[in-house]
């Protein structure tokens, strides 16, 4: 069964970066798309980035555009997501999601895999 395991949060000052990572075990990720998703403190779980088993399709929240990349290396059976630039605003409980494209669209069921999350705070 798949189990993912997210790492790499902390604390960053605003304009700086950080690297999440999702790291997966009991099965390859190369069949899953991903996501990444993230939740404030009092607001809802909001999506920020996907992508398609491929790769070949990605998609990020309007809020993240030009400042988070989502990245796979599949030898390493890891999928990352490189935040640039964070803002205040970008602090929340990460978590990353693996499942059918459904995911992407913030469709899920009982197939799909979630992490623990990370806790990420972009604060000077």
């Amino acid at each position: 069964q798949l189990q993912l395991v997210e790492s790499g949060g902390g604390l960053v000052q605003p304009g700086g970066s950080l690297r999440l990572s999702c790291a997966a075990s009991g099965a390859t990720l190369v069949y899953y798309a991903i996501g990444w998703y993230r939740q404030a403190p009092g607001k809802e779980r909001e999506g920020v980035a996907c992508a398609s088993s491929s790769g070949g399709m990605q998609t990020y929240a309007d809020s993240v555009k030009g400042r988070f990349t989502m990245s796979r290396d599949n030898a390493k059976n890891t999928v990352y997501l490189q935040m640039d630039s964070p803002k205040p605003e970008d602090t929340a409980v990460y978590y990353c999601v693996a499942g059918w494209w459904a995911v992407c669209l913030g469709k899920f069921g009982d197939s799909d895999y979630w992490g623990q999350g990370t806790q990420v705070t972009v604060s000077s």
